[in-house]
Order: structure tokens, then sequence, then C-alpha cells
């Protein structure tokens, strides 16, 4: 049977793992699916069309799968929040369901959630991705795989931000950042996260692609336009493919530059 504290309230609606963790004075409402071994801490919220996905921990105070902060949201429509196995989301995370019937703010696996990390609605976060302290992410934003984000940056809703991208913290982000970066400030590019790629096992030659690709998208001397073109003419390793991609086709914000 689920280790449930007498002070938590539990709907009936609930599924729960037998192995499944519930601390003192947390509420889980309405239809919550919590899969094998998910710990949620004390004085937590967990409601609504929320799956939680194998191993996964949610901390202190969190609150998952409530109505997004949107003033046009209708809160009879039937979204909700799907986590994937083994996520970390420590005290006071927030994360919002989807704004739309039939849309989910989703996590993949192995992300690592800390303190006051908030997630609006319609969120979408790949794996292997750190989220520092304060983070938030407006809605509908796109995180790729193994990013990291600094501690209190603030992402506008609609951006992306790519693979092993690394975000300093206090970061003010109102345009993409493209796979492999490294970002700051206000919008601004610091080149390549290239001690991020030598750690995930990117290959040297991937390494001195990603290089150029950048070199070449980015030209000072050179139009975008023309840099794209340029690079679209040439053969490319498909890590570094997926850098000018996301040049390419920016969200509606467009993409951030050097």
């Amino acid at each position: 049977m689920p280790s449930i504290h007498p002070s938590a309230q539990v709907s009936p609606e609930a599924e729960l793992a037998d192995d499944v963790s519930i601390g003192p004075f947390t509420v889980i409402e309405g239809p919550v699916k919590l899969a094998a071994g998910v710990k949620i801490g004390g004085h937590a919220w967990i409601s609504g069309r929320t799956s939680v996905g194998e191993g996964s921990s949610i901390g202190w105070g969190a609150v998952v799968g409530v109505d997004p902060q949107d003033l046009n949201f209708d809160s009879s429509c039937d979204s909700g929040v799907v986590i994937g196995p083994r996520n970390t989301l420590r005290e006071y995370v927030t994360v919002h369901r989807g704004s739309k019937s039939g849309c989910n703010t989703v996590m993949g696996e192995g992300n690592f959630l800390m303190t006051g990390v908030h997630l609006a609605h319609d969120v979408l976060l790949g794996d292997g991705n750190i989220l520092a302290n304060n983070v938030l992410l407006g809605g509908h934003v796109h995180v790729g795989n193994k990013a990291f984000l600094g501690g209190a940056g603030g992402y506008h809703q609609f951006v992306k931000v790519g693979d092993l991208a690394m975000v300093q913290g206090l970061t003010a982000v109102s345009q993409d950042v493209p796979p492999y970066c490294i970002a700051y400030g206000i919008n601004q590019l610091a080149g390549l996260n290239s001690v991020g790629l030598k750690r995930a096992g990117f290959s040297h030659e991937d390494r001195a692609a990603v290089k150029r690709a950048y070199q070449l998208v980015f030209h000072p001397l050179k139009r975008r336009q023309d840099a794209l073109q340029e690079a679209k003419e040439l053969t490319w390793p498909d890590v570094a493919q997926k850098l000018i991609d996301a040049v390419a086709h920016p969200s509606k914000k467009g993409v951030m530059s050097p």
C-alpha cells in the first residue's frame, strides 16, 4: 500500500502505485496518476489530469497541475501536466497545466528543477536539464536536452532553448538560445558551450563542425540570410546541422546573436 501521511488528503479518483510516498498536509486532487517510486513531500498540491513518472520526487510546498495564469483560460478545459520518469522537483516548484483542451505541460526524463522554478502552461522540457533556483519559463517555452539554466533567469513566452545550451544566472531571455550556445545579459550570446560538448561525449570532429557552423551563421561581416544560404550548400554532420536549423527556423521571437 502507498505510504500516505494521516494529514494528507488524497482524492478517490487518484491512481497511486503501491510504493508511492505522500508527506504531511499534501493534497492530491482529482485524477492524478503517481507511478512506482514517486515521492511527494509535505504541503504539496498535485491537481487534475497530472501524471508523474516512475522514480520522480516532488518537494515540499510544490504546486503541480493547477490552472495557468492566463486571463483567457477556461477552467473547464481538459488539459494537464505530464512529468516523465526520474525527475526531481525541489521546494516550491510550480508547474501549470496546458491552456487548451488536449494540451499538456510536458517534462521529459531526468530533469532537476531547483527551489522556486516555475513552468507556465504548455512548456515542453526535454531530458536531463538543470534549472537553477527561481528560473521562470513563460508559456509555450521549449527547452531541449541537457541545458543548464542559471538561477533567477526569466524566459519570455514562446522562446526556444536548444540542446546543451548554458544560460548565465539573471539572464533576460526573449529570443531563442541556439543549441550548444552560452547566453548572458539580455539576449546576448557569448559563444559555444565547448566544455559542455566535450563532457557530453561529442567527438573532436563533431565539435569542430559545430564551431565552423557557429562561425558561419553568426559571421559578423555577412548578412544572416546569406550565411544560412552558404551553410545550406555545404554538407554537415547532424549535430552541426541542428545548430544551423535552429538559426534558420527560429520561433517568432527570433534568435539571439553574439
